[in-house]
């Protein structure tokens, strides 16, 4: 048969033959981060039918049961193989459920991140002009304000007007919108001076000869070609909002204790780490740093393979 005739090649092949799979292939460190991620997320939205207890079932805590340690420390009972926390939950549940909850905010707050910038920056860079000044001055005026600060005053006049138990029934939904109306600046510099390189380009003019729209333009022409800076910054957001998360969770912020998040068990076992009980927040301390850290390496390794002057082989 000849090549005219042969049928395309499959998913899986094109895959085995991109330069994606072969530099995955000869990193170790990159195999190692994505095992250990795809260990993390699985073991984290499986809380519920994996975790020795429910951290929200009132009947399943025993607060005779508080500040137990770790299996590895004398004192320990066989039930609770990371301890317990000073409510009695078991903080083997507890970090499940708490990364579970870690990883929706970061994920929901890269997504609205994303929505926001990918258009503001399409907008500006294709459109120019006067829009192109004001979306880029508005996006100077909220980079001058840090995630911390902008979250911190967004969520204390919320608690303000609203009171902490409505903060406290929306926390995850409000933590998102925070965090993601905090960073869409980073998307929409990095889409615009990328649109701004392709909007000159001769399938662009084409494009525009045919008639086509300029929303056809912006979303089915110039931004599969800004595709690659999108993902780099969407794995570096996605560490840096878990991370604000807890940040905002040890200032009061964040997610209330009786909804654990990384960031508010390592809160809630901060005023005992003096008593002895070190693994109430030390455990969800490592688990929120191996987090990031295997995101930040998948990160890197992605930035040098879309970028292929930066990677070293």
């Amino acid at each position: 048969m000849s090549s005219a005739t042969s049928s395309p090649p499959s998913i899986r092949e094109r895959l085995n033959d991109s330069w994606l799979w072969y530099s995955f292939k000869r990193d170790p460190v990159a195999q190692l981060s994505l095992l250990v991620f795809i260990f993390m997320v699985a073991a984290a939205f499986l809380a519920p039918w994996i975790s020795p207890a429910d951290p929200y079932d009132l009947a399943q805590i025993d607060i005779m049961a508080s500040e137990l340690p770790p299996f590895w420390v004398d004192g320990s009972e066989p039930d609770y193989l990371l301890g317990t926390d000073s409510q009695g939950r078991d903080m083997l549940s507890t970090i499940l459920y708490g990364t579970r909850v870690s990883l929706i905010i970061g994920f929901g707050a890269v997504a609205l991140q994303a929505a926001l910038g990918v258009c503001f920056g399409l907008l500006a860079g294709y459109k120019g002009g006067k829009i192109d000044a004001f979306l880029m001055r508005l996006a100077d005026i909220q980079l001058s304000f840090s995630t911390l600060m902008v979250a911190i005053i967004v969520g204390a006049l919320f608690k303000a007007v609203f009171g902490g138990v409505t903060y406290n029934t929306y926390a995850v939904p409000l933590l998102v919108l925070i965090i993601g109306l905090a960073e869409w600046p980073q998307y929409a510099r990095t889409v615009r001076a990328s649109v701004l390189a392709e909007r000159g380009k001769e399938y662009v003019d084409a494009a525009r000869v045919m008639g086509l729209s300029s929303v056809r333009i912006m979303f089915r022409h110039i931004l599969p070609n800004t595709l690659s800076p999108i993902f780099v910054i969407s794995t570096v957001q996605v560490a840096n909002a878990i991370i604000s998360e807890a940040a905002l969770s040890f200032l009061g912020l964040g997610m209330p204790e009786t909804q654990p998040s990384l960031g508010s068990l390592i809160k809630s076992g901060f005023d005992y780490l003096q008593s002895g009980s070190w693994w109430i927040t030390l455990v969800p301390g490592l688990v929120l740093v191996i987090l990031v850290l295997v995101i930040n390496l998948l990160g890197d390794w992605l930035r040098d393979v879309l970028n292929p002057r930066l990677y070293k082989g």
